[in-house]
This record gives structure tokens, sequence and C-alpha cells, in this order.
């Protein structure tokens, strides 16, 4: 498809495409193989075998059995497997340009929803997505819905995902296609109904979206985050997938024509539901390069202490626990570099 508009939405599969479950489902698929009398799939006789729609394969390797049946032995045995489960390379970086490109993302996938709410929110991934749509058996039964109910162009929209289906489900939509090579089907497979684009993983992607998109020179990103305290003298941590699962505090980036303390305001509650009270600036740092991030960045930290008067702390997808901990405590804790320079200022140990 000869197609020169620039990209300004995605549809993502799910599995394979920005999470590596291939291992577990395999696993699980053989267990109900087995527990009916058939044979183990190797590795590559899956890849060879297996197609969407699941229930066409299903049908055709284990007719015998309703999809219900099925369905209810392979969730039992994936339950647990899913734990094991994590992003595929360059997922995340995939997911953050678009967000900072406003570039609108959306899922379609086969995936349980259970599954998937189980999954996206213990990998920080599901509050990229404009809207899910999962549990689709047959995606190409969704995709003019997500065109429609959008308002989505299709000369400005395109569809990736690893298995043939995802593919010939863009040709149903009329839009345009990405295969790529990291999940169930072979390149042979995927070369087969001729796909738009097709790389070796989501890197070659993004590269190719860099390359359409206006080049911006890089420059350094202010950002805001805060040291923020209850009335019994806690502070609060939140644990982060950026920042290589360390501990560090809320906060985020100043969007266009906001003050700093607005902006403190928003990310707090964006990400933690608390509002915030006594705020007072504390410092900046300079922070090029962290080595605990997950890629190569320039930020201006302009750091906070705040207190709150209390409520329920709600994460959103930013972070994946929080505790309340005394000074002490914290230090003790596996603190982000900036953090630890934040917290020894703001609360300096007695001597």
């Amino acid at each position: 498809m000869e197609n020169d508009a620039v990209i300004r939405n995605i549809i993502f599969d799910w599995s394979g495409t920005l999470v590596n479950d291939f291992p577990f489902v395999l696993e699980a698929t053989n267990s109900l193989f087995v527990h009916h009398g058939r044979k183990p799939f190797t590795v590559e006789e899956f890849r060879r075998k297996f197609y969407l729609p699941f229930a066409q394969f299903y049908k055709e390797y284990l007719p015998e059995v309703s999809l219900e049946q099925l369905e209810i032995h392979y969730h039992e045995s994936f339950q647990e497997l899913q734990e094991k489960i994590h992003p595929l390379p360059h997922a995340l970086d995939i997911l953050e340009y678009c967000k900072t490109r406003g570039i609108k993302i959306f899922l379609l996938s086969t995936i349980h929803s259970g599954h998937y709410e189980r999954q996206s929110a213990r990998l920080g991934l599901k509050g990229y997505f404009t809207q899910a749509y999962v549990r689709a058996l047959d995606k190409r039964e969704y995709i003019h819905r997500i065109l429609q109910e959008h308002s989505l162009k299709v000369d400005e929209t395109i569809f990736v995902g690893d298995m043939q289906h995802d593919i010939e489900t863009a040709k149903h939509g009329g839009i345009r296609s990405c295969a790529v090579l990291t999940g169930y089907d072979t390149e042979e497979k995927l070369r087969a109904v001729h796909p738009d684009l097709i790389f070796e993983n989501l890197e070659g992607l993004l590269q190719y979206l860099k390359k359409e998109a206006p080049q911006e020179s890089p420059r350094p990103i202010p950002t805001v985050g805060a040291l923020i305290f209850r009335k019994d003298g806690k502070m609060l941590l939140v644990r982060t997938h950026k920042w290589s699962n360390r501990w560090g505090i809320p906060g985020g980036k100043i969007q266009w024509g906001e003050s700093s303390v607005i902006a403190l305001g928003r990310e707090i509650f964006e990400e933690t539901g608390l509002r915030l009270t006594n705020i007072s600036f504390e410092m900046v740092q300079d922070c090029v390069h962290p080595p605990e991030f997950y890629k190569p960045a320039h930020f201006i930290l302009l750091n906070y202490v705040a207190r709150t008067d209390g409520g329920e702390v709600k994460l959103n997808h930013e972070a994946n626990d929080f505790r309340w901990v005394t000074a002490p405590e914290a230090r003790g804790m596996d603190l982000n570099i900036p953090t630890r320079i934040l917290l020894d200022h703001a609360c300096p140990e007695k001597v």
C-alpha cells in the first residue's frame, strides 16, 4: 500500500506484539491437549499450526470438545503462568513515544478481559490506550467499529501485530498493516499475507515513526515531583517500571502554559489521587542520562515538599506499588538516585 500520510493512530495487538507470552500460552495449550489425550506441540509445530480465530483452530484439532470446556481448562492453566509475562523489548519505548507525540493508541486483542486487566496493571501498560478492545475472537469484526467510534482516518491508521490474522484484519479495515517478528507467526507466514511493513521487533517501527515525524532537536525536560507527608509524619514513596523498579517520588512533566506548582498538583492527583497542601520548593536537580531510567533522558527536576490531609492512594498506570514510610525507613529502601538526593536534602540525618 503506497501511503504518504503521517501515522496518527496505532492499533496494537497484545500477545507477541507488546508482551512476550508465547512460552506460557504454549504451555497452557499443551496442558489442554494432553488432558484430552493429544500429543503436546513443539515450539516449531505450534508456530506452524496455530492460527486465529482460535475457535477455528480448536475446531480443527479438538473437534470433540466444546469451546466453553476448552476455555475453562485453558484459563485455569494460564492463570498463574501469566505472572511470568513481561513486555517485549521496546514496547514501553514505543508507547511512551506515541504518548509524547500525541499519537492515539488502541488495543485490539483476543486476550481474555481478566487476563488483560491483570497483566496490563502489573506491567504498567494499561493507561497508554485510548481504549482497549479485548476478547475479540475475530478481530475483523471489530476493526470498522474502532474506526467509526473514534473517527479515525484510514490513511492515518495502522494495525501492528504478529500474526496473519492481524494483517488480514488491517486489510479488512482498509488501513495500513505492520508485522513484527516477535510473536507467534514465522516470517514466512507473515510475508505470505503481504503486510505493508515488517520489522524484526518494535524498535524498527519506532525508528520508522521517528523518521516520518517532523524532526525536533532534543531538549531537557522540566519535571516536578514532591516528598509528600501525611499527618503522622510518614512520606509517600512509589515504585515504577521506568526507574528500574526502584522507589521514588510521584511527579511528572510540566505542560505548556502551566506553572510548576499547578503541574505538581495535577501530576500528583493523576498518579496518586491525593490533594496537596503546604507546598514548598526544596531544590532543583540536573538529571542527565540517569542510569536507572529505562532510556536516555535529560530532566530538570524541580523538587518540592508538601503535605496531604489524607485520603486513599489510587495509583494510575505509572506506578506499581506505594508505601508510607519514615525517613529512616526510606533510607533503607532501594531508592533511585534523585530521590535519595532529595531525601538527604529535605530530611538530613541527625548527627
